[in-house]
């Protein structure tokens, strides 16, 4: 599995979006039967359109993004579940698109940030080249924003499994004991394992801010991995009350015994327009402190 979302997320802006926007619309439409299931009936159609559109916009006119306008359709409830959908489905997770586009990639050389995906390649083309000529390809050059969702996407998946096990050895403080709604949303988690989550995707975020030359790498990789870990929980949070709401387990069956795509995707959904804001405006703009102070140390130390 790891493999096949390395080769998605380096197989080129058309395959990553096309992908990315077929996952969405099954999870709107695993979305829509949840919410038809209370009773209120949302004009799917138009909802998965308006997502598509805004996927398109993000690939093809990113400074348009935001324009996106949702449809009008008729009743009070079915506007808001119709937009909810759109918003919560379409508009935020679409940012992962206008990541993948961002910039070319600064990089330590490739065999110390892709060893074992390198290796991966290695294999599938010597045994299934027919199948994969080009789909998992390093070659360079790369986006900043490519290499930005591969690691911060491996960080969200090790914060889940870091809460877990964490969470089945040494949980004893119940969740609820700290917010009651997300108690009583998810009453078997607790804060020892949304403790080892962030520690989990902290870690990862470390060496992805290493490999992505961030300025002070462990302080800003930890901060990033912690941020992503507390976003995901709340994705997961937010997923469990709308199914509990609707008085469903999961959200479909598509995925034997994991239930539908929202039931693995939802702790991706939030943290998007977040690391959108990071890899767009915050890391460049602690990249150019840095310079500026790196330049001014320079230039005092020739003075004195």
């Amino acid at each position: 599995m790891g493999a096949l979302v390395a080769g998605w997320v380096f197989s080129g802006n058309y395959i990553f979006t096309g992908l990315f926007c077929l996952i969405t619309i099954l999870g709107q439409l695993e979305y829509y039967r949840m919410i038809m299931n209370t009773g209120v009936f949302p004009a799917r159609r138009i909802s998965v359109v308006g997502a598509t559109s805004m996927f398109v916009t993000a690939l093809f006119a990113p400074d348009l993004h935001q324009l996106c306008l949702p449809m009008w359709i008729a009743t009070i409830s079915e506007i808001a579940t119709t937009f909810t959908g759109m918003f919560y489905l379409g508009y935020v997770p679409s940012f992962w698109v206008r990541i993948r586009t961002i910039g070319s990639a600064e990089l330590m050389e490739p065999t110390r940030l892709f060893p074992v995906t390198l290796a991966m390649r290695t294999f599938l083309q010597q045994k299934f080249g027919f199948l994969v000529p080009k789909i998992i390809s390093l070659t360079f050059p790369l986006t900043n924003g490519a290499v930005f969702i591969f690691w911060s996407w491996i960080s969200l998946a090790f914060s889940d499994v870091g809460a877990y096990f964490v969470g089945r050895k040494y949980g004893k403080t119940k969740l609820g004991t700290i917010s009651p709604a997300a108690g009583a949303t998810s009453p078997n988690k607790s804060v020892e394992g949304v403790i080892g989550g962030c520690i989990a995707s902290s870690l990862f975020s470390i060496a992805g801010a290493w490999a992505q030359k961030w300025p002070h790498f462990v302080l800003t990789g930890a901060i990033h991995g912690t941020i992503l870990a507390l976003l995901g929980l709340i994705g997961d949070l937010t997923a469990s009350m709308l199914k509990r709401d609707a008085g469903l387990k999961d959200f479909g069956n598509l995925i034997p015994e994991h239930g539908g795509i929202m039931d693995r995707v939802d702790s991706f959904i939030w943290t998007a327009p977040y690391s959108f804001l990071v890899i767009k405006f915050i890391i460049p703009a602690l990249k150019v402190a840095s310079s500026a102070s790196a330049s001014a140390s320079a230039l005092a130390s020739k003075l004195s």
